[in-house]
This record gives structure tokens, C-alpha cells and sequence, in this order.
């Protein structure tokens, strides 16, 4: 953490030199708006809507954890040169907040997707996150913190910005948040091209509708099946779960972790999977691909790859993924 909050000054402080000495480059030579995002579905969300009225781009390289991606000098020159900077929200970016802070360009319209969205609010343990050995450890590194001399001239927001938040940041698993988040993109596009609103209006209602059409299909097969519980590598699908009235159990936890899961901690799940009949055990990402491997092959059931969509999923579009993650999950329960 300490290591990650140093470099993340470091390349802050660095990043004013970097911008004062560059040009604004004019934004309007192609007569498009200029729109960069964090994460894939954002990324698309703003295509559709924007359609051949936008230049959209990802500052975080496909494929990139959103959580511990470090941006570079040449991300906020990017940023600068904007129009609109959507990002999720919810610390799904933990090192966004120093970044807000270095866009000198106050005409960029910067947009948090998830305001308006209805949250996930966590619990303790699904805050941390953790195995209980991840949250041992997690506590002894907070009691620490509070005795070390560098942490006490750590400022509050700076200790946030390192932070895991207290709310789940996978809006985007949900069709229904993800409107909202599109609809974030599209209020942001007319406030800067009013000329063009129908235009982005018309685009929103048709990913509006297709959301919905794909969810009222998956709502009507999820309401008439019995099981409803399902084992994933990774806890990223409860806003999915609270669409269909379904219950994810999970290895790892909302922010993932690194390393074996305790004895006690993999017996436990492997219980539940025995006494729910799990047959399936889905995993979204290589971090735990062993270790759903590992519970499969005790429990006797099989491994299914599931998307957590952050990046895009194999050629698939955004629509395409989640289709895919619900036709697999109903699959598994029916």
C-alpha cells in the first residue's frame, strides 16, 4: 500500500511539468467529441451513444486490473485534451482521486458513472473482502498504520485514495445499473454538444431497450427455477444476483487477494457446495482458476468461465458477455 501511494505521488507531482509544457491540442479539428473512460463497458456504453460523434479511449490497457492500474504522464496529457473522463466510481479506480485533482483543462466534464446508481452497500467481510486470514492481516496492517510516524502525516483523503470503499463497485454486472451509468454518458454528451441531443437521445433508448429486453428474458427464466445459489472464483456478481433473487458464494472476495485460501475457510465453501448440489463452480479470472479448480475437483463438479467484464471478454461485446455470463449461470441452476 505504502509502496503504491509513494509511486502514485511520484508520478502526480511529476505529471505538472509534463501538462504545463504541452500544447491543448485543438479537440474539435475532426468535429468529435473527445471522451476517455476507465474500464471496457464504459468505453462501449460511450460508442453507442456517441456514435460517429465521439472519439472514445481507455487509459487502462485492455486486459489491466482497474484496481491497481498505475496511470502514466501520457494518460493525464490524454485526459487534458479531453472533452468528458468517465470512470466508474465506488474505488472501482482507487488511484483516481490524486488524478482528478491534475486536470488543469476545466472544461473537461468529468463523470462519476455510478452517481444515481442503487448500491451495493458491503458488509464487514464483504468489505474486506477476505478469507479470514486476509483479514487478520488486513487488521493488523490498519493497527499499525495508526503507529507509524509516515502514516501520521498521512492526510485522510490521501488514505482514501490506497482505500478499498465501502460499497461494491460492480455496477456494470447489472443491466439495470449499467443504464444508469449510460444514461451518466449520455446527459454528459448533450451538456456538451446540446446541437446533437436527439441524436445521443435516440442512441441511449435503443442500449436502453436492448439492456432491458435481455434482462426481462433472463428475469423470466431465473423466476422459474428452485436453485438459486451459485459458487463463483471471485465475489463480483451480487448486483447481478439482486436482479434474478440469486445468492453467490465465492473464493475470493469483492477486491479479489492473492495467495491459498485457509483450510478452514476452502472446507467451508466446499460444504456448502455439497450440501446445494453445486455441480458448477464459475471462474471469471487466472487468479482463481486453481483454486476453482481445486473446490471443483473436491466438490465433483465442473469449471465454467464467467465474465467479470471489466475488460472486454474475449471478442465479445459488453451485451454479448452478459448474455453469455446469464445463459451460463442459468444453464448450471436449472
Amino acid at each position: 500500500m505504502k509502496k503504491k501511494l509513494i509511486a502514485t505521488v511520484m508520478i502526480v507531482l511529476g505529471l505538472v511539468t509534463t501538462i504545463g509544457c504541452s500544447t491543448k491540442e485543438n479537440n474539435n479539428e475532426t468535429g468529435k467529441l473527445r471522451v476517455g473512460v476507465t474500464i471496457s463497458p464504459l468505453k462501449e456504453f460511450a460508442e453507442i451513444i456517441g456514435g460517429d460523434k465521439v472519439e472514445v479511449f481507455s487509459i487502462i490497457p485492455q486486459n489491466s486490473d482497474p484496481h491497481s492500474f498505475e496511470p502514466k504522464p501520457k494518460d493525464l496529457a490524454s485526459l487534458n485534451n479531453s472533452d468528458i473522463f468517465v470512470y466508474n466510481g465506488l474505488k472501482m479506480e482507487s488511484w483516481i482521486d490524486p488524478i482528478l485533482k491534475q486536470i488543469e483543462n476545466k472544461d473537461v466534464e468529468i463523470v462519476n458513472s455510478s452517481n444515481g446508481v442503487d448500491i451495493i452497500e458491503l458488509s464487514q467481510d464483504e468489505h474486506a473482502g477476505e478469507t479470514a486470514e486476509e483479514h487478520a492481516k488486513h487488521e493488523e496492517e490498519e493497527h499499525a498504520k495508526h503507529e507509524e510516524e509516515e502514516h501520521a502525516n498521512e492526510t485522510a483523503e490521501e488514505h482514501a485514495g490506497h482505500d478499498h470503499g465501502t460499497q461494491d463497485p460492480h455496477i456494470w454486472l447489472s443491466l439495470k445499473q449499467a443504464t444508469k451509468q449510460a444514461e451518466n454518458i449520455k446527459n454528459s454528451l448533450v451538456l456538451k454538444d446540446e446541437a446533437n441531443k436527439d441524436y445521443y437521445e435516440e442512441n441511449f433508448q435503443k442500449l436502453k431497450k436492448d439492456f432491458n429486453d435481455t434482462y426481462e428474458e433472463y428475469a423470466e427464466k431465473f423466476k422459474n427455477i428452485s436453485n438459486k445459489n451459485f459458487v463463483t472464483g471471485h465475489a463480483a456478481f451480487a448486483y447481478l444476483c439482486r436482479d434474478f433473487g440469486l445468492t453467490q458464494n465465492s473464493l475470493i472476495g469483492i477486491y479479489g487477494g492473492e495467495g491459498e485460501i485457509p483450510p478452514g475457510d476452502f472446507k467451508e465453501i466446499l460444504d456448502y457446495c455439497k450440501e446445494n448440489n453445486i455441480k458448477t463452480i464459475f471462474s471469471e479470472s487466472a487468479a482463481s482458476s486453481s483454486q476453482s479448480e481445486a473446490l471443483a475437483r473436491d466438490a465433483g463438479a465442473k469449471v465454467e468461465k464467467i465474465y467479470s467484464l471489466e475488460t472486454k471478454a474475449d471478442k465479445m461485446s459488453y451485451l454479448e458477455g452478459t448474455r453469455y455470463n446469464y445463459e451460463k449461470i442459468y444453464e448450471a441452476l436449472k
